[in-house]
């Protein structure tokens, strides 16, 4: 039945057919008399990919759920336009992207779909692993990783892997005495290639700090970045000629936008 809907024409999908079906058809008819659909690839597309999972993200921690919404249904938009780009190369479709999905879903949660019993999340997450495990058939447990990721991202998901399968410190304060190993290797780094390895490994031991700590490196320099953000906008908004302004009178308002912040 699925496949039936889906494989209508556009001309012969009305109102009635559920929404995703329209989207999948209206997809279809860009892509055969829109100029700009009609040439985009799987790598034309790859930054507007990038782009709105980013905006996705962006409407979640500001908590606007109408924009959410919105984003949402751009990243779909994504998702269906490189499904119908395979469609039409005879390589996949949206079903086939769904069927796959399901049966993921169903063969990895073994506790709701089959007879297993775990006794929390932690045991759901150890039976995930171990199940993905099974699937790589012998790979790397670090494959799991897409290279394409946000570097600190990709540097806490392989500490991740790699502390699922017992390659960790034995404890946080094992964690911290390398931050400041590397701090010190930093510091006495002689050459600009020797400071920007070091600085690299310093980075790389901050990051398994946080997951220690059970912080998200990637959300809590994003945070960070939107502080900065606002803070620096409230100092360009009181400060009209910020070069031909006193380093006092800039820390003066920098201070200020804390207090700002803190009210709202």
């Amino acid at each position: 039945m699925l496949g039936e809907i889906y494989n209508q024409e556009y001309s012969e999908v009305n109102d009635s057919a559920p929404q995703w079906v329209l989207l999948v058809n209206v997809v279809r008819q860009l892509r055969k008399l829109c100029p700009w659909d009609r040439k985009q690839t799987h790598a034309s597309l790859r930054h507007l990919l990038i782009e709105e999972a980013y905006e996705t993200v962006e409407a979640l921690d500001m908590g606007d759920m109408q924009e959410l919404s919105t984003e949402l249904g751009d990243l779909l938009l994504q998702i269906i336009l490189h499904s119908v780009i395979a469609e039409e190369a005879k390589q996949f479709d949206l079903a086939d992207v769904i069927a796959v999905t399901i049966d993921k879903m169903v063969r990895r949660h073994p506790h709701v779909f089959g007879q297993v019993h775990v006794s929390g999340v932690e045991e759901v997450l150890q039976n995930w692993e171990s199940l993905k495990a099974e699937e790589r058939k012998g790979g790397s447990v670090l494959s799991g990783v897409p290279a394409g990721l946000p570097a600190l991202l990709s540097a806490y998901r392989m500490q991740e892997k790699a502390a699922s399968v017992g390659f960790d410190f034995p404890n946080r304060e094992s964690t911290w005495a390398k931050v400041e190993e590397e701090i010190r290797e930093f510091k006495t780094a002689g050459s600009e290639d020797e400071r920007e390895s070091e600085f690299g490994d310093l980075l790389f031991a901050l990051v398994n700090y946080a997951r220690t700590n059970q912080i998200n490196p990637e959300d809590a320099l994003r945070v960070a970045n939107r502080r900065f953000r606002d803070r620096f906008e409230y100092v360009e908004a009181n400060v009209p000629d910020m070069k031909a302004a006193e380093l006092e009178e800039l820390d003066r308002h920098w201070e200020a936008s804390k207090c700002q912040s803190r009210k709202i």
